[in-house]
């Protein structure tokens, strides 16, 4: 006998109070949310400035003679 047998075959349960949600409002429940606004802009911003700075080194070094 499995976990389910007893159950597994009665009807779904229809809320007699509550509508039934739309497929959309159903997927908005899920859909991905920024807990952080902005966070991704800021990340963005100090990964730009940081290539930037890099450039500038790496450019630095290149003019410097060897010895």
């Amino acid at each position: 006998m499995g976990a389910y047998d007893d159950i597994i075959h009665l009807p779904h349960h229809v809320s007699a109070t509550h509508p039934q949600m739309s497929m959309l409002q159903r997927a908005a429940q899920f859909a991905p949310f920024s807990a952080l606004s902005g966070y991704g802009q800021a990340i963005e911003e100090t990964a730009r400035q940081n290539e930037a700075a890099w450039e500038r080194s790496v450019d630095d070094d290149e003019a410097q003679p060897s010895a």
